[in-house]
């Protein structure tokens, strides 16, 4: 397929108001050209609002929106050139294959010749090269999706939208066609976002994610920085699992020496611009496959404590226990490649440790509310 146009998405202040409810609360994004950016969070945080105010089917009750230099808040949706994807198939029953990938085409009033050969490269980019005359009910769900896809980027959009595109196919599938649109994606190079609510897929597949809460955005930032620096302990909740906590600051420079409610001290590395000061109340977090339980007891090492195992799941490659501290801290660990079925037996007392570097440290508490 011909190379598209790179397109900058800007949002500035955007936001979306229904009766009785602030959808999208004063939203501000730069995506840019050809970036891959998702718009995470659970059911009804905004996330499909924004994306279906960026293709024009709701106009913003405030903000702008500029594809490039372009502002589009009063252009309607069949003129924004944009393509999109929905949770369901959306496929016409009674057209065919080739004839459901066509719709847009026919639409522009593309030269048959040229609309032909469009959509052999559109049906091709899919995998679906052979399929043009089938019906959408001779079709899987996957292939089905696939013609939805090919519909929406034969007509080569400046920005490609996707809301949910995969949460009614199985688990193994999903998998498979969100590596497929990664990569299709990267070959096409056009501007791509996408609505999930699963961490795991928004993880895997984007450049930046977005994630959101009561109609807000949280944090913007890489995979890497969202799942290793969230902001607050409700975007590290959402993002991944792990265990959290909460002390008082004793000291703070470089590092920050935490002091839980039974004296424990923890050291974190500080994240950048940290603004903590000594006695402040502080949220901890760190993910179960960060918390390293130790063989040998007396190996001296960093932010070691002590816990009874009282639950022990074995999933192939990886044993996850829930230890239980004297002072009643739960926490998550997870032993890798192990020789059985785990070499820690239920209610057995272990010694386990965070390395600094893998806690993750909030500015308060008071972030700690689950994402809504």
């Amino acid at each position: 397929m011909s190379a598209v146009a790179k397109t900058r998405v800007t949002i500035e202040n955007v936001t979306m108001r229904f009766p009785g409810v602030v959808a999208v609360d004063n939203a501000n994004l730069v995506i840019e050209p050809g970036e891959f950016f998702t718009l995470l969070g659970p059911s009804g945080c905004g996330k499909t609002t924004l994306l279906r105010t960026i293709a024009g089917f709701y106009r913003q009750s405030e903000g702008h929106i500029h594809f490039n230099e372009t502002l589009i808040d009063r252009i309607p949706a069949y003129r924004r050139d944009t393509g999109m994807v929905f949770q369901n198939y959306a496929v016409f029953p009674h057209l065919t294959v080739s004839q459901n990938v066509a719709y847009g085409l026919r639409a522009r009033k593309v030269p048959k010749e040229e609309m032909d050969e469009r959509v052999r490269e559109a049906l091709r980019l899919v995998d679906l090269t052979g399929y043009e005359q089938r019906k959408p009910r001779q079709l899987s769900g996957g292939q089905q999706q696939r013609v939805v896809v090919a519909r929406a980027i034969v007509v080569r959009p400046q920005v490609l939208l996707m809301d949910e595109p995969l949460a009614n196919l199985d688990a193994k599938l999903r998998v498979r066609l969100r590596e497929d649109l990664r990569e299709l994606q990267q070959r096409l190079g056009i501007t791509t976002i996408y609505v999930t609510h699963d961490q795991d897929e928004a993880l895997s597949i984007s450049d930046r994610i977005a994630v959101m809460s009561g109609g807000k955005i949280l944090q913007v930032g890489t995979p890497t920085e969202v799942y290793r620096q969230p902001v607050s302990r409700g975007v590290a909740e959402f993002v991944g699992e792990g265990s959290f906590l909460s002390g008082v600051a004793e000291s703070v420079d470089a590092n920050v020496s935490i002091r839980l409610d039974d004296g424990t001290i923890l050291n974190a590395a500080a994240p950048t611009g940290w603004k903590a000061k000594k006695g402040d109340t502080l949220g901890i977090g760190f993910r179960p496959h960060d918390t390293r339980i130790l063989i040998n007891r007396d190996t001296a090492t960093e932010n070691s404590l002590e816990g009874r195992v009282v639950q022990r799941m074995y999933f192939g490659g990886l044993v996850r226990y829930l230890l239980e501290t004297s002072s009643g801290l739960k926490v998550q660990a997870e032993e890798y490649a192990p020789a059985s079925d785990g070499a820690t037996a239920l209610g057995e007392s272990v010694r386990f440790s965070i390395a600094s570097d893998r806690l993750m440290l909030f500015p308060s508490v008071g972030e700690k509310e689950a994402l809504s």
